[in-house]
């Protein structure tokens, strides 16, 4: 009986010592995103545009379209200046075609967002 209430005894010491917090009550906070992405024209903008816009929007532009968005001169020079990411919104463009996805939409503002990272 003596040792079963020294196991208990010890049983019992060290849950509250292994329970005990080590001083920093502050929660963990997970990374929301452990692989962050930075969304550039290199990795990102220059697929979409080349997968959806530059059947028109080529060297030289076809159909009507008004300029190429073959570099990302261009394509900086669209958003800036052409309002690329409203036509994008509003489904103006591309034309004849459909929208594009609300993510890539999204990684259009965040393109301008963060300067146009090339």
């Amino acid at each position: 009986m003596k040792n079963l209430l020294m196991f208990i005894g010890l049983f019992l010491t060290l849950l509250v010592v292994s329970c005990g917090g080590g001083g920093d009550d502050s929660p963990i906070i997970p990374d929301p995103d452990p692989t962050p992405t930075t969304i550039t024209y290199a990795n990102t903008i220059s697929g979409i545009v080349s997968a959806r816009c530059t059947s028109c929007h080529g060297s030289p532009p076809t159909n009507g379209a008004p300029n190429s968005l073959t570099t990302y001169a261009s394509v900086k020079e669209a958003v800036q200046n052409r309002g690329l990411i409203n036509k994008i919104e509003t489904g103006v463009m591309p034309k004849n075609g459909s929208m594009l996805s609300a993510t890539q939409i999204q990684n259009f503002k965040t393109w301008q967002n963060n300067g146009f990272p090339e």
